[in-house]
């Protein structure tokens, strides 16, 4: 970018990336329709059926609880229902695990794969899908270094954070309804860090691609670009994971607890989500990588267009490391 588009995308407010990330993905649909079909179909895909899997599973799992509530404990019928419910809790969570491996794998390709497209737009660089496509397993190693490092860090949040307001709740001498009002506001600030560090995760991914941090150093630096930008951050966030919600809600309606629909009905509501879906992730990710450009402009960190476009190439090559001057943009004073 020279310094009058930087100056532009400094200011890009909530509408301003909206209208810039529809227009990226219309110059490149070629290439975008490529990676949704192959990377981002994959995904929704995933999604969908988890949810319509694990209902079936819950559904079997609360027939057989109340089945052996009914049972008389010590009878054969008892031990068929029992082993049967730990079976099906085992091939639940084996579901579980063998979903969450692969939205992750497929999420972490996905991002790789459209942030690097989005970059290359403003590097003018000439682009095909036979190129994306072999630059995302490479930088996919870089994501899933990144991701490791968040998810060591929302593991010690998830579990940790809730232990100590239990004890903190507790430990405190107060009325009842004081003590109630402590923890509604702990729960709300507890809720509020977990966005935080879910929104520093979402850039810090468009980092690890772009720039040459990854791990803990692209959340640090995600955390640092956030500053200034962050109101803006939350709602580009709510928004987004409010359309996501959207839809989940009327598939798990329409298709996973409607029984009255037809078949056929159900299967095209279910194509109808499931597109929905596909489309709105590919959004996700490409406002993402716009919110990037916008909070280095923010911070006034050039990002030049050969700089960044070295740094991108560096992938295409074989064996050859990303310079750590490619990514340590410069700065200009407005």
């Amino acid at each position: 970018m020279n310094r009058s588009e930087q100056e532009v995308t400094q200011f890009l407010g909530f509408f301003g990336i909206y209208k810039e990330s529809y227009k990226v993905i219309f110059e490149r649909r070629k290439i975008f329709s490529k990676i949704t079909l192959s990377l981002i179909l994959p995904v929704s895909f995933i999604y969908l059926v988890n949810m319509e899997v694990s209902n079936l599973f819950f559904r079997k799992i609360i027939h057989n609880e109340i089945e052996l509530d009914h049972a008389r404990s010590g009878t054969p019928n008892y031990e068929k229902l029992s082993n049967l419910l730990s079976n099906e809790w085992d091939y639940f969570w084996l579901f579980q695990a063998a979903y969450f491996t692969l939205i992750a794998i497929f999420s972490l390709l996905s991002t790789a794969a459209v942030s690097y497209t989005t970059a290359c737009k403003y590097t003018s660089r000439e682009l095909t899908f036979k190129k994306v496509m072999s630059v995302v397993p490479k930088v996919w190693k870089r994501l899933m270094v990144t991701f490791l490092c968040f998810f060591v860090i929302m593991f010690f949040y998830l579990v940790l954070a809730p232990v100590f307001l239990i004890i903190w709740a507790i430990s405190i001498q107060a009325s009842d309804i004081m003590c109630v009002a402590v923890v509604v506001v702990l729960m709300i600030l507890y809720l509020v860090g977990l966005l935080y560090l879910t929104i520093i995760w979402s850039l810090a991914s468009v980092v690890s691609v772009l720039e040459e941090a990854n791990g803990f150093q692209a959340l640090v630096k995600s955390k640092n670009l956030i500053k200034g930008k962050l109101w803006m951050a939350i709602v580009i966030f709510l928004a987004l994971n409010l359309i996501l919600g959207i839809i989940q809600i009327a598939f798990q309606m329409l298709i996973v607890h409607e029984s009255t629909l037809g078949m056929a009905n159900r299967v095209v509501y279910a194509i109808i989500c499931f597109l929905l879906l596909s489309m709105s992730i590919l959004f996700a990710l490409v406002i993402q990588t716009m919110f990037y450009f916008v909070c280095k402009s923010y911070h006034h960190e050039n990002i030049e267009k050969s700089a960044l476009s070295d740094h991108l190439e560096a992938y295409l090559r074989e064996d050859v490391p990303l310079i750590a001057k490619d990514a340590q943009l410069g700065q200009y004073h407005v």
